[in-house]
């Protein structure tokens, strides 16, 4: 396939144009910047520009555009970056796929969509649920519109929180797990959705090859609570982990960012099990060791 990436940089971004080239594809990448490089292509989401051409002969849009959600404390000038990072690019993308005809849009999204789903297990069949990031996935999957009704499959890759040795979740954790000061947030029985980097990047793959549209989790098979989750790092680290964060000083620090964090999510990888996805890392603990051996 000749795949075109958005949002190539990131973590997942640069895993994904790995595999797709260790598996024969040809990848261009957008950039905000005069190309440096042969397989660089320039555009201007605020703009709404892109250069004449860069989406002929494409087969595949993978759009991973946006500011990292955890990446800082959340002020209303940060939830406005998360905003125009995602649904400004989603939209000028898809207007252009929509006018090119490109078959294939596999767009990024998070769990997040779900809102707070306390102890009961959600799929891709649960409605939108309540909250800043369930408000800004819903309005970033709606910008993908376009190209839905032009005849583009377009597949919505909901990620929970990725695995990775090189960023992600555990970067800021493993100093604070390293030194035996780890612990779960809050009462700890909050479900969070995870995924190692491996099974997202083959995720994505499969996604891109199959027939599949509409939302997909990203998303481990055996859901965790944080305080598992804590639990399966600190035995994985060889490390105790006996603290609690209160949530005062999650929200202290945090902001509002603190009120998401704390989220029930128990989100079921449905669409990917039922199509027949195999995933290399079913549960938490596996996926740290692997993690932590890299």
């Amino acid at each position: 396939m000749r795949v075109i990436v958005a949002g190539s940089s990131g973590l997942i971004g640069t895993a994904l144009v790995a595999r797709l080239r260790k598996d024969g594809h040809e990848v261009l990448r957008l950039v905000r910047r005069t190309p440096h490089a042969p397989d660089e292509r320039e555009w201007d989401p605020p703009a709404g520009r892109m250069n004449p051409g860069v989406l002929d002969g494409v087969d595949a849009v993978v759009n991973l555009c946006g500011a990292g959600i955890a990446d800082r404390r959340w002020s209303q000038a940060r939830k406005q970056v998360l905003l125009d990072s995602r649904i400004e690019p989603t939209e000028v993308l898809a207007a252009k796929i929509a006018e090119t005809g490109v078959p294939v849009l596999l767009n990024a999204s998070a769990v997040g969509v779900y809102g707070d789903t306390g102890a009961s297990t959600v799929d891709e069949s649960a409605p939108v649920g309540r909250g800043f990031l369930a408000d800004l996935c819903a309005r970033w999957e709606a910008a993908t519109e376009p190209a839905k009704a032009a005849g583009t499959r377009v597949a919505l890759a909901r990620t929970a929180s990725v695995l990775s040795r090189k960023g992600g979740l555990l970067g800021p954790l493993r100093p604070l797990f390293s030194l035996a000061l780890g612990g779960k947030l809050g009462s700890g029985e909050q479900y969070m959705p995870w995924i190692h980097i491996d099974d997202h990047i083959a995720g994505l793959m499969f996604l891109l090859g199959e027939d599949v549209a509409g939302p997909v989790n990203l998303a481990g098979p055996t859901p965790a609570t944080n305080a598992e989750f804590t639990a399966a790092f600190g035995r994985v680290k060889h490390r105790p982990a006996p603290f609690t964060v209160p949530r005062f000083a999650l929200k202290a620090a945090l902001g509002d960012l603190a009120d998401e964090i704390l989220l029930s999510q128990r989100v079921a990888p449905r669409v990917l099990l039922d199509k027949g996805f195999t995933f290399t890392f079913s549960t938490v603990e596996a996926a740290l060791e692997a993690v932590e051996g890299q």
